[in-house]
């Protein structure tokens, strides 16, 4: 794999932190410590997994451990819209780079495959 400041999903997970930071400190503030911190922090936590999977040998469970952090993320933008704290036109945008960050990792996940039996 590239080294993660280049690779595509490196790049457009850190394309998509920057646009989130900036959105949920315009969350009201009952909400700045709820919602806007498990966005970042989940944001942040798939970040670190993709890191990590960079640097393994055997990246597929930590890939998949990612996986599981883009459905949170995926889920909590959604929850942000139907609380009103995000646009439709910003959860558009936001989907659609969940979308495209997703279909990278898949990509990724699909290339290292699982572990063999004997590993």
């Amino acid at each position: 794999m590239n080294t993660p400041s280049q690779s595509p999903i490196f790049v457009k997970t850190y394309d998509f932190i920057l646009w989130l930071l900036p959105h949920t400190r315009k969350f009201p503030k009952d909400q700045r410590f709820s919602m806007a911190q498990r966005l970042e922090t989940t944001a942040f936590a798939f970040y670190d997994l993709i890191l990590r999977a960079a640097k393994m040998k055997s990246p597929y469970r930590t890939l998949l451990d990612a996986d599981i952090e883009l459905d949170k993320l995926r889920f909590s933008i959604r929850l942000c819209v139907d609380l009103k704290l995000l646009s439709m036109s910003q959860y558009e945008f936001a989907a659609k780079a969940i979308v495209e960050i997703g279909k990278l990792l898949g990509g990724w996940i699909k290339k290292v495959g699982p572990p063999s039996p004997s590993a």
